[in-house]
């Protein structure tokens, strides 16, 4: 038998500690996702697969509210609890993206998911990257390890398999992206300036080398020198997102006018911030922005009044790694980078990319919450 009145003062009690404007925040954008997801792939589920207009809107929607129950859960139970359960989790996705070269699903060139008989297809590099984040602030707040800098050695051991594991798929975007959010756990970790830049200048020059020199990299380079020079390669689809930019003006076009969602594949995860600049304007765009700079400065603001480093670390870590993705995203949208199939976190469509989201999202509300007094 359930106790009710346990399970409500449970809830009340996390209602009550809770950061309410964050939580706000989090779930604005979520309805935000929802809301550009119906008017993005209506087109593409009628026209395309000839199915319900609803397809991808109702999946979209059964992930936000399995991600809303899962943001629920990360955020309230015990932080201790948390890191001990996230500990577990990184290395259970770990191993599924180590089998994801075995067992994996190859889609358009990449191989990157994992379809089990008994869960939908993700994918394991997606879901990772939030116990990832845990898992390196741990290591740089190890007591039993003063020296900092065999701390940075430990932590370049602990990312370095799944860099080459997202190499191999390959997931350009995502390795970018862990290895930024790596860096800046460093800088923020006390570390000496010179080491730093060395330390990025060797790193700096072993990916170059790679790109330029290694067969397996090609796709990489081909990318860059189509950027640099758009007549060198295929920019199609990225042309096609910056002319939908343009397109959209300052107000938009309206909404089910853009044509963006059925010129280029995957316009609803990849290139969400041009479909919503076609039809809604960039006056939109620019207001989305903000809301994810008003998220990432109240996560931040929340590390004055913490004493934890191991906390601090993990809210600097995810800070990062939402204003990176944003970054990335929107850069390649508007063609500042080169192409990297990034979503954009909360808006996006797709199931890893929304559970990541909101594992990220329960885990900011647990460590910003109103501390208990004992």
């Amino acid at each position: 038998m359930f106790d009710l009145n346990k399970i409500f003062n449970f809830y009340y009690g996390w209602w009550k500690n809770i950061d309410k404007f964050i939580l706000f925040l989090i779930l604005f954008l979520f309805s935000l996702g929802l809301f550009f997801s119906l008017v993005s792939t209506s087109i593409i589920a009628s026209d395309k697969l000839n199915t319900n207009t609803y397809y991808f809107f109702i999946k979209h929607f059964l992930f936000i509210i399995l991600g809303i129950f899962i943001l629920i859960t990360f955020s309230a139970i015990d932080q201790k609890k948390l890191f001990q359960i996230s500990k577990y989790l990184f290395l259970i996705f770990f191993i599924f993206l180590a089998l994801v070269p075995f067992i994996g699903v190859e889609v358009k060139g990449s191989m990157r998911w994992i379809d089990l008989p008994i869960v939908p297809r993700f994918q394991p590099s997606e879901i990772l990257k939030p116990f990832l984040i845990i898992m390196i602030a741990t290591v740089f707040t190890l007591d039993n390890q003063k020296q900092i800098y065999f701390k940075y050695l430990f932590s370049f051991l602990l990312i370095f398999p799944v860099i080459l594991f997202l190499i191999s798929q390959p997931d350009l975007g995502q390795t970018i992206l862990i290895v930024l959010t790596w860096f800046s756990l460093i800088f923020i970790s006390g570390i000496n300036l010179l080491f730093f830049f060395t330390f990025f200048t060797i790193t700096f020059g072993i990916l170059s080398y790679l790109i330029l020199y290694v067969s397996k990299f090609e796709y990489i380079k081909n990318r860059l020198l189509s950027f640099i020079d758009p007549n060198s390669g295929n920019n199609y689809q990225s042309e096609r997102a910056s002319e939908a930019i343009s397109n959209g003006g300052f107000f938009g076009q309206g909404i089910g006018e853009g044509t963006l969602n059925s010129k280029i594949p995957e316009a609803h995860t990849d290139y969400i911030i041009s479909v919503i600049s076609e039809e809604f304007g960039i006056i939109i765009v620019l207001a989305i922005m903000i809301i994810f700079l008003i998220l990432s400065y109240n996560i931040l603001k929340k590390i004055n009044n913490e004493n934890d480093d191991k906390v601090k670390l993990i809210l600097v870590g995810i800070a990062s790694i939402i204003l990176f993705q944003t970054f990335i995203h929107i850069g390649v949208n508007i063609r500042l980078l080169p192409t990297t199939g990034m979503t954009l976190p909360f808006l996006s469509y797709g199931g890893s990319s929304i559970i990541s989201t909101s594992i990220l999202s329960g885990i900011i509300l647990n460590l910003t919450k109103r501390k208990i007094s004992q």
